[in-house]
């Protein structure tokens, strides 16, 4: 497949500009007059006895100037994503409200559910036919069968925000998060739906069985073929396309990868004393085992996500389980927490829109639904219906959000972690991990080390996943060629190792905020091409009832 040149001026701008600002960071100037007044400050303010630590030099003295920029860009751009939207009158009066990025997510997820007529409820027992292989046709065009679609997408989704982040959530919201979680899990099943089903529709397959699929291709072609005859609109899909090419990259160089690296070695180095003094170590052994799977691409991808997703889940879940069974009386009581603490006025966090907030929230970083990355690898799928693979792309948010965060939260709730005062300063600091560490250990002895193993599986597999996205969005940009998809693993790798190594938290948080970003043009694009896949779903939901699909299967 070649290039499409009609991308060529904005890619070469966007990396150009990419380029400009890595050589601006990486310049060894001086540190800011801010940076200086704040270490001249803290030099006068400590005690004359004392000498003050050495000015860092070499790389520490680059890091830290690279994490200040960081900061102030991430600022800038949390301000815009995370920009209050109030809903109420006395949010209007306070200027709090809604962050803007839950409120694009909420929207289009709410709109879709509708426009799909429920299609996530009415097609869940279909879907769990589809995963199981029922309808497979081995002769379809694609690389991976349904079940390794959904989990290369899952591996990718399901991780460390479903330790960490939940409990967080639970922690700072109380028990009635979860219920806006659940909610806002069951919505996101339509987004994931309705995008896994565009993707389809639009991917293109080259002469060598490659597949190139997701929000790049159905933004840009999409568009063209929906508004043909508007001359801005196709403008306007070429621009999200490209956009979104390029956010994906910068999350899942930063978000994806680097950042997984770093909380999964700050958990392992709780278990493994002097770790944290040999993190290169470390760096260096996930970037073999992330290359031996990525360097094979999606085939090799899905191979290993379908054997590791269901052994992490299930070590997690199986644990999770064995605590909810130990505290069976407490249950009744937990559930009756969580549905008081959604519309709880006097809730721990503002209010119940507050419990709402803090659910959505974490419910979109933690599934990614709208985001349009799974999309991406539910493109590569073997089907002949493109709806077929939007209702097992569905199954995702259910087993991301509604069980397996479900579970996170009910074990906050039964060891009453998440209010315990001995337990404050993690949640604070936002140390979610070690928080669940603590209240599983209380009621399984030694389960730390069994913690470590699934923080490393959980950011192992997201990072070969985001490997794909990256690189099929790589592509997109400077051509779909085995030596362009070639040099992104390669620079990926090298991320895996500086994500040992680098503690600038500002670079890392940037792959979030470029993974929230990617949103905006995804869910924009999604709903402009909405009536697509409404009329492709009415056709195959037609044929299904009708029963023609079980004449077909062998």
């Amino acid at each position: 497949m070649n290039f499409d040149r009609q991308y060529r001026p904005l890619s070469i701008l966007c990396s150009g500009l990419l380029i400009f600002l890595a050589c601006l960071l990486l310049t060894p100037a001086d540190l800011s007059a801010a940076d200086e007044q704040t270490a001249t400050a803290t030099s006068e303010a400590l005690p004359e006895a004392e000498t003050p630590e050495p000015e860092p030099q070499g790389f520490k003295r680059i890091e830290l100037k690279i994490d200040g920029l960081f900061g102030k860009f991430n600022k800038v751009v949390a301000s815009i994503f995370f920009y209050p939207v109030p809903i109420t009158p006395d949010q209007f009066q306070n200027g709090k409200g809604i962050p803007l990025a839950v409120l694009w997510l909420v929207i289009g997820a709410t709109y879709f559910t509708f426009r799909m007529n429920f299609i996530n409820i009415r097609a869940f027992k279909h879907a769990l036919l589809l995963v199981r292989g029922k309808y497979d046709n081995p002769d379809d065009a694609g690389e991976v069968t349904h079940f390794q679609a959904l989990t290369a997408a899952l591996s990718a989704t399901v991780g460390l925000g479903n330790i960490a982040g939940v409990a967080i959530a639970i922690g700072t919201g109380g028990p009635g998060a979860m219920f806006w979680m659940m909610l806002a899990g069951l919505l996101g099943m339509t987004s994931k739906f309705a995008e896994c089903t565009l993707a389809q529709i639009y991917r293109r397959i080259s002469p060598d069985g490659r597949v190139m699929g997701g929000p790049m291709c159905y933004l840009s072609e999409g568009l063209k073929e929906e508004f043909g005859s508007n001359p801005a609109m196709n403008g306007l899909g070429k621009f999200l396309a490209v956009f979104f090419a390029v956010l994906c990259i910068g999350g899942s160089l930063a978000g994806g990868n680097a950042f997984q690296v770093k909380q999964s070695l700050d958990a392992v180095a709780v278990t493994i004393p002097g770790l944290e003094d040999y993190s290169w170590v470390y760096g260096l052994l996930m970037a073999f085992f992330v290359g031996i799977v990525i360097i094979g691409g999606i085939r090799s991808i899905a191979r290993t996500t379908e054997k590791i997703v269901p052994l992490m889940c299930g070590i997690y879940v199986l644990a999770c389980l064995a605590i909810i069974l130990m505290n069976l009386e407490t249950i009744p009581d937990c559930f009756a927490k969580i549905f008081k603490g959604a519309f709880d006025q006097d809730a721990m966090y503002g209010g119940f829109i507050g419990v709402l907030i803090i659910g959505f929230k974490r419910a979109a970083f933690s599934n990614e639904a709208g985001v349009g990355s799974a999309a991406i690898a539910h493109s590569a799928a073997k089907t002949e219906y493109p709806v077929r693979e939007g209702i097992v792309a569905s199954l995702g948010p259910f087993v991301d959000t509604i069980v397996i965060c479900t579970m996170t939260a009910l074990v906050m709730i039964i060891t009453g972690a998440y209010n315990n005062p001995q337990y404050a300063d993690m949640i604070v600091k936002d140390q979610g991990a070690a928080l669940t560490s603590q209240a599983m250990s209380s009621q399984i002895h030694g389960f730390q080390y069994v913690l470590s193993v699934s923080v490393v599986l959980f950011a192992y597999s997201t990072m070969i996943s985001w490997s794909y996205y990256g690189e099929r969005c790589w592509a997109f940009l400077f051509g779909d060629s085995k030596k362009v998809s070639m040099s992104y693993r390669i620079l990926f790798l090298v991320f895996v190792v500086l994500g040992s190594i680098v503690s600038a938290t500002n670079v890392l948080n940037f792959g979030d905020l470029m993974i929230l970003g990617m949103a905006f043009p995804n869910i924009l694009g999604v709903l402009l091409l909405s009536n697509r896949v409404k009329k492709e779903l009415d056709i195959y939901w037609k044929k299904y009832k009708s029963g023609e699909f079980d004449n077909q299967t062998k």
